[in-house]
């Protein structure tokens, strides 16, 4: 095993200790973009080094050091052996076995090597030449991205559009109606988008926020300044069961107002899809909330003035091509439940319109999360408990094949509790027929696969329960546990084990982590990970993930970052 000094890549015999001297940094990457991954760096993880590459994170050791060069003057004049000193370093093993120390006042320069999928990267070579080809070919790239933003950018601000009218007296009435008060994300966000809308160009901002952190407020606000000014508002989600559920929001929200709210999917009649069109087309329908259904041809407005779209990402190619056409005529404001991380975040501004709602609403508690058993008596308790609050509960059960018989199970442990079965293989009809009874609160305990993890909103709903949790990812539980503690009542999440599981060390670990991160914008710590480069990969797209894979996915943020700068100073 050979050691390295980084700094003249000069091979040193196994025992000597080296320290990193301080440096320039020769790279065209900006070092002050915050990393969030080397705080939940572990012994064994990959991690990136920016002028060295993919190496693996070895622990920190104590090392020998100098004060000073070999040979500098001491006071007196005369030349004198430097002062010893020791100082803790990180420790990076590389290919071939050689290592690189890293003392702690340049961890700005390593963070945890995070990427796409979990396919393991293969270590650098120190004073290789591979890792200069890896860091340049992602800069290209994340260059050729950062441009074609701006130039969409620039695009969109040629092109003609309806600029919206300043706030009217009805606005701030119906805000002001608001029963809770906002969080200061929240009032930005809004700002953010009325400003946009009051522009003469097309808007195209992306919303994105954690679940429950109330991003449904400031669309609806948007589709209520989009209706004073005598425009049609269009909101389009990817489920019939979403469309129900903000249907009765924006009714229950907008009551009181001169506002028609019309719901359109394709499990309607045909006579009420053809009244809803004819009343689109006329103008006498306002606001309309529908599925892939709104993007059909025979869809007509009398003068449509902005598009909410929820959940992009679940729309598939032909309903994304289409919105593509929309994008270019109305203004567009698109909301993203999938949190991306803060350093993504900080490299697009500038470069795409996004707004980030990061501040849990007021008297949110954490969900109270354990890891436990499977135990029938204990899910009997978990239950009643639930019920004797007139609260409502999920027990999710993966295993289509037998969730009919925990269901009929549960009736016979809790016989005094309404059930419901949910799972993906039952018709539309008669999924939404499920749902709907447990969102209006006519079924008490809903038997479910993990078709809930997104987008369903039931505040009244704060008991969870996982079954054979150690089959599920991090991603998955952590969004299953998003559907209960959206309201000031205490939430529960129970995760059970089977009582014969043998738990992988990974598996231990994601349970661990749901149980360590429960506090409230605890989102950008190791329970979130996963999540959040799904949401990163969403915002990305699939050629810039292979740069991702290649560098890792901050030091990419680092390059993006530096890429959008330069060519937003240019083109000033």
């Amino acid at each position: 095993m050979r050691s390295f000094n980084p700094k003249t890549l000069e091979t040193l015999d196994r025992h000597t200790l080296v320290v990193v001297l301080p440096r320039t940094v020769h790279t065209k990457i900006s070092v002050d973009v915050p990393f969030e991954s080397f705080v939940d760096l572990q012994e064994g993880d990959s991690a990136v080094h920016v002028d060295h590459g993919i190496g693996r994170y070895l622990g920190r050791e104590t090392i020998a050091s100098t004060e000073g060069p070999v040979g500098s003057p001491s006071r007196s004049g005369t030349s004198s052996p430097p002062a010893a000193r020791s100082q803790d370093a990180l420790v990076l093993e590389y290919a071939d076995g050689d290592r690189l120390y890293v003392p702690m006042d340049q961890l700005h320069l390593v963070q945890k090597y995070v990427a796409f999928g979990n396919r393991q990267p293969a270590l650098h070579t120190l004073g290789g030449t591979a890792w200069e080809r890896a860091k340049t070919k992602a800069y290209v790239g994340a260059w050729m991205y950062a441009k074609s933003l701006l130039d969409l950018q620039a695009r969109r601000v040629a092109l003609p559009g309806h600029a919206f009218a300043a706030d009217q007296p009805w606005q701030r009435q119906f805000e002001t109606a608001f029963p809770y008060r906002e969080t200061p994300d929240q009032l930005t966000a809004t700002a953010e988008v009325k400003r946009d809308m009051e522009r003469p160009q097309p808007m195209d901002r992306v919303l994105l926020g954690d679940v429950g952190y109330g991003k449904t407020e400031v669309a609806i606000r948007a589709v209520f300044k989009a209706v004073m000014d005598q425009r049609q508002a269009a909101v389009l989600v990817p489920t019939t069961i979403l469309a129900y559920q903000h249907h009765r929001t924006f009714t229950a929200r907008m009551q009181g107002f001169p506002i028609q709210v019309e719901m359109l999917t394709r499990f309607q009649s045909e006579a009420q899809q053809r009244g809803i069109l004819e009343s689109l087309a006329q103008g006498r329908c306002d606001v309309v909330i529908g599925t892939h259904r709104l993007l059909s041809g025979d869809v007509r407005f009398k003068g449509l003035g902005l598009l909410i779209v929820d959940e992009e990402q679940r729309f598939g190619v032909q309903d994304k091509e289409r919105l593509k056409q929309w994008r270019t005529q109305v203004d567009v404001l698109t909301l993203s439940a999938t949190p991306i991380p803060r350093t993504l975040y900080l490299s697009l501004v500038g470069a795409r319109d996004l707004s980030l709602i990061a501040t849990p609403p007021e008297n949110r508690h954490p969900v109270k999360t354990q890891v436990v058993e499977d135990d029938e008596a204990s899910m009997r308790r978990w239950i009643r408990r639930e019920l004797e609050r007139r609260g409502q509960v999920y027990v999710v059960h993966n295993r289509v094949h037998n969730i009919y018989q925990v269901a009929r199970r549960l009736s016979q442990l809790v016989p005094e509790a309404r059930l419901g079965v949910a799972h993906g293989q039952m018709g539309e009809g008669e999924l939404e027929a499920v749902m709907v009874a447990f969102i209006e609160g006519r079924l008490d305990v809903l038997v479910t696969t993990t078709i809930i993890e997104s987008g369903i909103d039931i505040p009244n709903a704060n008991t969870l329960i996982v079954r054979q949790a150690e089959t599920f990812g991090l991603a998955d539980l952590y969004q299953l546990r998003g559907r209960v503690g959206r309201f000031d009542r205490r939430a529960y999440a129970y995760l059970t084990v089977s009582k014969r599981a043998v738990l992988t060390a990974e598996a231990r670990r994601r349970l661990e982590a749901m149980t360590e991160h429960t506090a409230l914008g605890s989102g950008f710590k190791i329970a979130m990970e996963d999540l959040k480069i799904r949401g990163a990969g969403n915002l990305l797209g699939v050629e810039q993930s292979g740069h991702v894979s290649a560098v890792g996915f901050d030091l990419y943020c680092r390059l993006l970052r530096e890429a959008v700068s330069k060519l937003t100073v240019t083109s000033r």
